[in-house]
């Protein structure tokens, strides 16, 4: 099914159901990716530094309690979170770990002690969270920052939903595995100039149009511009990384994962949205991994990072629960007769 039909209007609850049938990043790509990407960190738009916002703030107890109502049965198997705002680094701890300050500049969700030398331990075991659940998911999210030309100041996001969904490529919710402990993954490419990605723009609300755009649009005053970026939903069953952050993992191909990367797991989703306070001020947001030409529209260089840090006890109670059972979490049940908040 192709992304068109498989979109929702983000109109009701900004629930999209959605995902790219892109193929694996190539094996020559790869061995050139960690150059290119450090070469491509010190361009972008110009960034005050002095403008940088606030780190925000996290919860350090885990917030799950009984739940109130009970997943509905649903064609595909669908959990969601939302995350508020942690900080903004110029580190990306699964392209240049243990180098602080050597990547463009990123927003991070999630963890709030993520950084350059985090691991897939130091996620696990520490930190606060600004996800729903606390530190019941310590999971790290991040994109790069968007950034107002005008000013060169950083634009703070509203907060992020992500989504942890299956159901769609011909892959039924029972064949979806667990993620493996650690796993850890990008999604699209710092270094593209082309409009073809796994990521769209969107405005949505106060008579925003709604269509889904490979570039920044001009968002009307009062609405919100989304960045969407769709992950890879098949793994190789043995690496929890590689090379380029990319080859372990594949996107499904004619409808089912294929042989190279049999285990399917649930497809994640970045929905990073933005409130649109001034009229035409998208105009001039580029991100700062938009290192190419301004006479190009901006916001081709758009992509994601994810680093698992979930408590593994809650992650197997949505997966079970919501993913395998082919049930609509929403963004609070756990499908057991618990929710985070």
């Amino acid at each position: 099914m192709s992304l068109a039909c498989r979109s929702r209007s983000f109109a009701s609850a900004l629930l999209l159901f959605a995902a790219v049938p892109l193929a694996a990043t190539t094996a020559a790509r790869a061995e050139d990716h960690g150059a290119a990407h450090a070469a491509h960190a010190g361009d972008g738009p110009r960034i005050d530094r002095a403008k940088l916002p606030p780190r925000g703030r996290g919860a350090g107890d885990e917030r799950i309690k009984p739940a109130k109502d009970v997943p509905k049965p649903s064609t595909h198997g669908e959990f969601r979170t939302v995350c508020g705002f942690s900080h903004m680094a110029f580190d990306d701890p699964i392209v240049f770990p243990r180098q602080p300050g050597r990547s463009h500049l990123h927003v991070f969700f999630g963890n709030t002690g993520a950084d350059a030398h985090s691991t897939a331990a130091s996620l696990a075991a520490s930190g606060d969270s600004t996800c729903r659940g606390g530190i019941a998911n310590r999971s790290s999210y991040w994109v790069p920052a968007t950034i107002d030309t005008r000013t060169g100041a950083p634009v703070r996001p509203t907060l992020a939903n992500i989504y942890y969904k299956n159901g769609y490529n011909g892959i039924r919710a029972d064949q979806v595995q667990p993620f493996p402990k650690g796993l850890r993954m990008i999604a699209g490419d710092p270094t593209n100039t082309s409009t073809k990605g796994p990521w769209r723009f969107v405005c949505v609300g106060n008579g925003a149009d709604g269509k889904e755009r490979r570039e920044i649009p001009d968002c009307p005053v009062g609405s919100q511009l989304i960045q969407m970026v769709f992950f890879p939903q098949c793994w190789d069953g043995r690496n929890l990384d590689s090379k380029d952050h990319k080859s372990h993992m594949s996107y499904p191909v004619n409808r089912a994962c294929p042989a190279s990367h049999p285990v399917p797991i649930p497809e994640i989703t970045f929905n990073i949205l933005y409130d649109v306070r001034e009229p035409h001020a998208t105009r001039g947001w580029r991100l700062a991994s938009d290192a190419y030409s301004t006479d190009m529209a901006a916001g081709r260089s758009m992509h994601g990072d994810w680093f698992d840090g979930w408590n593994e006890d809650v992650k197997e109670a949505w997966l079970k629960g919501c993913n395998r059972a082919a049930r609509d979490c929403h963004s609070h049940l756990l499908g057991d007769g618990r929710e985070i908040y």
